[in-house]
């Protein structure tokens, strides 16, 4: 489990791994996503790259909140 999984990644496209997050660390990620609660815009994407990340590698955890993504159907195919 990650503490505050936002502040774990650095850069714009983190290599996560599922497996350090629960549902609480991504239900934690989407309700500050629905909220648009943050300092500034950086801090939002570093959670949205996140929630994409989980989201592509196949995680269940993320599949609640992918209406956050707005993924197109063949996007980065």
């Amino acid at each position: 489990m990650v503490n505050n999984p936002s502040k774990a990644v650095v850069g714009e496209a983190p290599e996560i791994d599922p497996s350090e997050f629960n549902a609480t660390d991504v239900a934690a990620i989407a309700h500050r996503l629905e909220r648009d609660d943050y300092a500034n815009a950086f801090e939002s994407l570093s959670d949205w790259h996140i929630l994409r990340s989980l989201a592509f590698k196949g995680s269940e955890l993320a599949e609640p909140y992918r209406h956050l993504l707005d993924i197109e159907a063949f996007d980065e195919c």
